[in-house]
């Protein structure tokens, strides 16, 4: 009976060591918010677009479009108006060299995907999508931690009642014994 109530009391002093920590998490989180600039950070990817276009480079183009869908992401949490603006000149700047990647592009299906996942629909239509994709992620987040905790919750609860069921049996045997000794 002392072990398990040693091992009841280590799991309450862990449970309120835990709980403390938690409560610092998002201070520290909160410092580490990253500003984006529209202009800037449209510059940097015009910037890489224009170098693989110039090298005529289809697969290097085609990775820096997945790169620029990826900051589109990194910016709509941060601030969805600069996402806007950012998609606006990234998009302006795509169908300004168009002729000039389909000349050494040709028919690439999947190039052509790429900047069609960008230039297709207004600023608005592209961050918003992409901002319900990653809502959607984030549900999916979410429930993958809810059931990790219920089932967590219920692995506890098993092994709460086994160790009940295990300290009554040692019990019962220890009074079974008793009254064996007895003679009762």
């Amino acid at each position: 009976m002392k072990k398990i109530m040693f091992a009841v009391m280590a799991m309450i002093a862990i449970g309120f060591t835990s709980c403390g920590n938690k409560a610092q998490a998002p201070a520290e989180a909160a410092a580490e918010e990253v500003v984006y600039d529209a202009e800037e950070e449209a510059a940097a990817s015009i910037s890489a677009l224009s170098e693989q276009i110039e090298a005529q480079d289809a697969g290097k183009l085609q990775e820096v479009l997945a790169t620029v869908q990826e900051k589109i992401k990194e910016i709509i949490g941060s601030n969805p108006e600069i996402a806007k603006e950012y998609v606006a000149k990234v998009q302006d700047f795509l169908k300004e060299n168009a002729e000039k990647i389909k000349a050494f592009a040709g028919d690439n299906a999947a190039l052509d995907a790429a900047i069609g996942a960008i230039t297709a629909a207004p600023a608005d239509a592209v961050v918003n999508g992409l901002m319900q994709a990653v809502e959607g992620v984030k549900d999916a987040a979410d429930d993958a931690v809810d059931a990790a905790k219920d089932a967590v919750e219920d692995k506890a609860n098993e092994v709460k009642d086994a160790a009940k069921d295990a300290a009554n049996d040692a019990v019962d045997q220890a009074a079974d014994g008793a009254k064996k000794a007895l003679g009762l």
